[in-house]
């Protein structure tokens, strides 16, 4: 067993870890600062992979996007990275489209158009009441919160104010943080209205049983104004690879592939056991969601003290897999303009169903534009929820505890699409999906667009987050949980003790990656 002795220990290297240790090395240039991170690449949930054949476009099996209008932390990183980047290598963003008007929703067995949900209400296969139809699904979910929290629409707010004013507000009576948001909305909306916002709205963890006075803030964010989307020319990814570069260069050190196994507190310093070897820090920062601090609490007396604390969210499974193929088939999908003559392309954005794929994004370019001749890709399916469950039988099953090296499943029968051709996809095939799952995906797209004959899959890769040590794709505050206080107290739970918590878990904007800079900063404000 190896012994080393180091100022800082920094365990995770998603956004929040790497993130912290550049500041952090930054203004202690001298201190030997040391992230550890347990599978073989930095980014956590950001994972971008390059497609085989198609070298302008990039899959994100993560994180896939930020609201530029309502998340100035991701905004101002990427300024403050792109000062310092050269101009060949700048983090480049690009104009992300969802919904259009022309693509589709596939809903009770109905074919509809997403403009009709306004335009042809009556086509709607929901028993909507009058004041509900005609709305769109977050439409109808937006005029729900502001008859729960009365002026919290108001589009003047901040997203501060917003958040204030659902801590403090009471609905029938009773504080609002001890409600669910699905409650709350089933006393203001009518059943059908709710399972439409959910079928419609492409998700189901969304407007489930959480924290309402998180939930209803947070769902504004995201559908209360006109969101202002942004991806990324050569992925998500690069941000926290940027942030881990930069960091290196400072002198600290990145080591991959470096599980921490366990650790205590004896005398003021902390003993971890990575890998085997023993490493006694003077600090110890672990920037990692609540799955992962469940999974180290048993051989951890510290985690073992703030049970409580970790354990006031609830992780949420998130899905995602692409296809790729010769051409842009869904282009067909679309329709001739009555009053125009012309045809209109489905070529951007989603289109939604409530079967088990939910959401299928007809990936851009690089440069955000679609993709309209040669070789292209789908994320063909996107859900979370329930939904899950589904390809649980179309997969290898999940491990009930992290294995080092085993962050996704090794795949027996996998679509073998193209044969590998070099090594330059290789982090696309470390993702390779099951041939049954793509089969099964192939066939909802078939049913979903209408096609008389299914579009033959090139390749496919995918991601199921609800694998350890992830435990799921974000996480969201429980019912009962005064978040604002929680946030506070996980960043240094232990007073007297140097052990700090950071990452989206435990945040105002839980799945985004602006949750874990803010919680890096609260941390880092904090750190001794």
């Amino acid at each position: 067993m190896k012994q080393e002795t180091i100022d800082i220990a920094i365990v995770g290297g998603g956004v929040s870890g790497v993130y912290s240790a550049w500041k952090l090395k930054q203004k202690h240039p001298n201190k030997k600062i040391v992230v550890f991170e347990g599978w073989d690449h930095i980014g956590g949930r950001l994972l971008s992979v390059t497609p085989p054949h198609i070298p302008d476009m990039v899959a994100e099996l993560g994180g896939m996007r930020i609201l530029e209008n309502a998340q100035p932390l991701i905004v101002a990183l990427i300024k403050e990275l792109n000062k310092q980047l050269p101009e060949n290598n700048k983090i480049e963003l690009y104009d992300f489209p969802v919904d259009e008007p022309q693509n589709i929703a596939y809903l009770r067995g109905v074919y509809l158009r997403l403009s009709d949900f306004t335009t042809q209400p009556n086509k709607v296969p929901y028993n909507l009441t009058f004041l509900e139809k005609g709305g769109t699904p977050g439409g109808i979910i937006v005029n729900a919160i502001e008859q729960i929290v009365p002026g919290i629409t108001n589009p003047a707010l901040t997203e501060e104010e917003r958040k204030l004013m659902a801590q403090n507000a009471s609905f029938a009576g009773e504080p609002l943080y001890k409600q669910g948001f699905w409650n709350v909305l089933y006393r203001v909306i009518s059943g059908e209205a709710y399972q439409f916002g959910t079928d419609a709205g492409g998700y189901n963890s969304t407007l489930s049983n959480w924290n309402a006075a998180d939930a209803i803030p947070w769902y504004l964010s995201d559908f209360g104004i006109v969101p202002e989307y942004k991806g990324f020319k050569n992925g998500f990814q690069q941000v926290p690879k940027t942030l881990a570069d930069f960091f290196t260069k400072l002198g600290g050190e990145v080591r991959i592939n470096s599980k921490l196994e366990a650790f205590e507190s004896i005398d003021g310093k902390f003993h971890l056991s990575v890998n085997g070897d023993k490493i006694i820090a003077d600090s110890l920062i672990l920037a990692m969601p609540r799955r992962s601090l469940d999974l180290l609490a048993p051989t951890c007396p510290p985690l073992q003290q703030i049970q409580t604390l970790i354990g006031s969210v609830t992780p949420r499974p998130l899905f995602k897999l692409f296809t790729t193929y010769n051409t842009p088939w869904w282009l067909a999908a679309g329709y001739t303009d009555a009053k125009t003559g012309k045809f209109v392309p489905v070529e951007a954005g989603r289109s939604v169903t409530d079967l088990p794929v939910r959401q299928t994004y007809y990936w851009p370019k690089d440069n955000g534009q679609p993709a309209t001749s040669g070789e292209a890709m789908l994320l063909a399916s996107y859900d979370d929820g329930n939904n899950i469950g589904f390809w649980d039988g179309l997969r290898p099953q999940r491990t009930a505890a992290w294995r080092q090296g085993f962050a996704h499943p090794k795949i027996e029968n996998p679509f073998l699409g193209d044969a590998k051709e070099n090594e330059v996809h290789l982090d696309w095939y470390e993702y390779q999906a099951p041939g049954k799952m793509v089969a099964e995906v192939a066939r909802q797209l078939q049913l979903m667009h209408g096609l008389s004959h299914t579009p033959v899959v090139k390749n496919a890769a995918f991601r199921d987050w609800g694998e350890d040590p992830f435990g799921g794709g974000w996480n969201s505050w429980n019912i009962g949980v005064k978040s604002w206080e929680v946030r506070e107290e996980i960043t240094h739970p232990i007073k007297n003790l140097k052990l700090y918590i950071c990452g989206e878990a435990y945040s105002d904007a839980q799945g985004w990656v602006e949750g874990a800079l803010q919680t890096a900063d609260i941390m880092l404000s904090k750190f001794k």
